[in-house]
């Protein structure tokens, strides 16, 4: 198979495990919200949920064409990629307070909770992706 559709392949890969775990989030969050009926959901959640899934997809984008030119330095360019989420995610949180965020606590929770949702989806895809360059 060419190296193209390959790298093609990885990315969709990729592509389809986050909007599926995105629905899982969202499906979550409408059973909390509209089910059940319980207060614990702030009225920004779609738009944190929104955010990470862009910027997870972004994120895994940009260290896959990072790994694909230098798979040496592979721990180096997932440590940046975890540290560019976490700046870019503190970034949205201070831009979503100055707007005038009502009932901060529940946005910072709804905010972390989302968040590490998110961590574990790459941590689990970092362990994945190591597992057969350890055999």
């Amino acid at each position: 198979m060419h190296p193209y559709f390959l790298e093609m392949k990885q990315i969709l890969n990729l592509t389809v495990k986050l909007l599926l775990l995105t629905l899982t989030i969202a499906g979550l969050v409408y059973l909390i919200k509209e089910v059940f009926h319980l207060n614990w959901v702030h009225e920004s959640i779609w738009k944190i949920i929104s955010f990470f899934l862009i910027l997870t997809w972004l994120t895994g984008i940009f260290a896959h064409y990072l790994l694909s030119i230098s798979k040496e330095n592979s721990a180096n360019i997932l440590m940046g990629t975890i540290g560019i989420r976490f700046l870019a995610s503190i970034a949205f949180v201070v831009v979503m307070l100055v707007l005038g965020q009502e009932n901060l606590i529940l946005f910072v929770i709804n905010f972390f909770v989302i968040y590490l949702f998110y961590l574990l989806f790459d941590m689990y895809g970092l362990i994945t992706n190591l597992r057969p360059i350890s055999k």
